[in-house]
């Protein structure tokens, strides 16, 4: 009889697994155009870019804006690969993956400079700091304002010394895409207020004048 019970209770305790799984696999995903809906979905998400913000200075709704171009707040995406006469699968065309899409040797530049050795591209918390830092490094480098998503952008985009050289001026689809970049972060700026406070005083241990 207790055996019986038993198997009853872990087929209960399953069903209620699977219809968690479910739920969690159902559930709509967030808005990409509206960065509350985004944070109401992630809301570390905030955290992390707030921190990011007052480590280096780059506004919140920059750092995001950079995320949804790059990777459409996807962890693993990576460029995909050459195909060899049009079926084989080639290289990747560059190292960039992530959620920044940091390629390889500014990633490691990002990690020697800010000793986090540990750091992953797959972490949004990771990906947050790593445009922060960047962005400081153009506004040190190349007198950027931190919050002209459009310069910030093509010198991410191009790098520094690329930006540097001017190439960026005569190639129209990544001003078009610089120009989208800088639209979105106006847009999430001017979203963010309707639930920043929410989202800094999320927590029980979190009131005025104690939250983040």
């Amino acid at each position: 009889m207790k055996r019986r019970s038993a198997s009853f209770l872990e087929i209960g305790i399953l069903v209620v697994a699977l219809l968690f799984l479910a739920g969690c696999a159902t559930s709509p995903p967030p808005r990409q155009d509206n960065v509350c809906d985004i944070f109401d979905h992630h809301p570390r998400w905030y955290d992390y870019a707030r921190d990011s913000e007052r480590r280096w200075g780059t506004p919140i709704a920059v750092q995001m804006a950079f995320v949804q171009q790059e990777s459409s707040f996807r962890a693993r995406v990576r460029p995909e690969r050459n195909r060899i006469l049009g079926i084989f699968p080639g290289r990747r065309p560059s190292s960039a993956r992530g959620y920044a899409q940091a390629q390889d040797p500014a990633w490691q530049d990002y990690q020697q400079a800010t000793g986090n050795r540990r750091a992953r591209r797959s972490n949004m918390a990771d990906a947050l700091d790593f445009i922060g830092w960047y962005n400081d490094v153009s506004h040190r480098r190349l007198d950027l304002a931190k919050d002209d998503a459009y310069h910030l952008y093509l010198a991410y985009h191009d790098g520094h010394t690329g930006f540097q050289r001017g190439g960026w001026r005569n190639n129209g689809q990544l001003m078009q895409i610089a120009s989208r970049v800088d639209q979105r972060a106006q847009t999430y700026s001017r979203q963010l207020p309707a639930c920043e406070s929410n989202l800094r005083c999320r927590r029980f241990w979190q009131f005025w004048p104690f939250c983040r």
